[in-house]
């Protein structure tokens, strides 16, 4: 069994994987509040457990040790302490005004055994289920609060453990998430690296705290000494200095430069690993559209160890030969290239692919177009159901946070 984090490539085999199994908090997806709670759809969780507990078997039968977001916060309540300062700092971030509401949730989470506790608030709290628990002091609830159904919203995102935070090296970045519906994740992320006996000693590359946004989606490890990170929608460019200032500046690490990818900020590029992903040590999917020209930005330490930023404008694939010293990189277009399959595929995260080794990939078994086009590629590819989970918009790689990978 592997402990801490050990995490220096997209592609060395996978040994442990963080997952987080759909709950309640998608039956709590209203499509009055679809947006709000950043979903297009909704799924029907039944079928979405399903899936999802098909890629856990997934990824078990190939050798990976799978371990649930929800057990790795329940054992970082390491104390009565903890306990109750984790559940003041949940009610103060999910926007909880009146100071009556407050206590009464207070009241309603501090009675729960932990896993029930963490469960629920994950879920959100219905404001029925707060009148239920409360007595005559739900019908103040009643009688003080608006038409809104939720005394706390849930948390229907965080099925995509890759974003909150990023295991990099030995190390982790917990993240200040780009919309305040998912910045109440990292709180889980917070209490794990801070008090979880297995991972509160790992060195921290970025903190919630800072005031610009990083999300994991948009952190690839292309290999011991590079990392890439986007300029997307989500992660703002102040935020990849900060990163990149932190991880170069530390010398237990190999990284030596950070490549900065400057991606549309649209949502159906929202983070680089919708745009592409790495298969093997020389292949990789990509969106079309970005096959042309992109700009990136090199950053890396001088001889004075000051910061040094050049930008590059190339074709991708020139930019991964250079950068990760290969003779030859093999692109391998969503949809196969055509403008309809790759739109249709690229909806459900046809380039969003899980490596598990290098040239074997978890993806989703409905992108059938990018699977065939990966098998012709040498790729091993193991296929999982997802149409369900492909409604939250995010692919294997997004269900995932990789904490320990073999060097590749």
């Amino acid at each position: 069994m592997e402990t801490g984090i050990h995490n220096t490539s997209e592609i060395g085999r996978l040994k442990k994987v963080l997952l987080h199994r759909p709950g309640a908090e998608l039956e709590n997806l209203m499509p009055e509040y679809l947006e709000r709670l950043l979903f297009d759809d909704i799924p029907y969780l039944r079928e979405a457990q399903k899936e999802h507990d098909a890629f856990a078997d997934c990824l078990r039968q190939q050798g990976v040790e799978v371990v649930y977001l929800t057990d790795l916060v329940v054992n970082s309540l390491t104390s009565d302490e903890v306990r109750r300062d984790f559940i003041q700092q949940f009610l103060n971030e999910s926007g909880v005004q009146d100071q009556r509401t407050h206590e009464l949730l207070s009241d309603y989470l501090g009675k729960m055994p932990d896993k029930e506790m963490v469960s629920a608030m994950m879920a959100g709290v219905r404001k029925s289920q707060l009148r239920q628990e409360s007595g005559k002091l739900g019908d103040y609830l009643s009688a003080a609060e608006d038409e809104y159904p939720f005394a706390v919203d849930p948390m229907p995102n965080l099925y995509f453990t890759r974003d909150p935070f990023a295991t990099i090296g030995t190390g982790v970045s917990i993240h200040k998430m780009h919309t305040a519906t998912r910045n109440r994740e990292t709180l889980f992320g917070k209490f794990i690296f801070e008090h979880n006996p297995e991972y509160m000693h790992a060195p921290r590359w970025y903190d919630r705290g800072e005031v610009s946004s990083l999300e994991g989606g948009d952190i690839l490890i292309l290999s011991p000494e590079v990392l890439a990170v986007g300029i997307s929608q989500r992660t703002r460019g102040d935020s990849i200095d900060t990163l990149a200032e932190t991880i170069l500046s530390y010398n237990k690490t190999n990284f030596k430069k950070i490549l900065a990818f400057n991606i549309p900020k649209t949502r159906s590029f929202m983070h680089l690993d919708t745009v592409f992903t790495m298969v093997d040590r020389d292949k990789f999917t990509v969106h079309p559209n970005i096959l042309n020209r992109i700009t990136v930005f090199v950053m890396e330490l001088d001889e004075n160890r000051k910061m040094k930023i050049e930008q590059e404008d190339a074709r991708l694939e020139d930019i991964l030969k250079e950068h990760l010293r290969l003779d030859h990189v093999t692109l391998i277009p969503c949809g196969q290239g055509s403008e309809i399959d790759a739109a249709r595929e690229q909806w459900s995260d046809g380039s969003n692919t899980l490596a598990i080794a290098p040239g074997e990939v978890v993806v989703y078994s409905r992108n059938y177009v990018t699977n065939h086009s990966l098998e012709d590629a040498g790729i091993r590819v193991h296929t999982i159901p997802s149409a369900e989970l492909s409604r939250g918009r995010g692919g294997p790689r997004c269900m995932s946070m990789p904490l320990w990978r073999e060097n590749p």
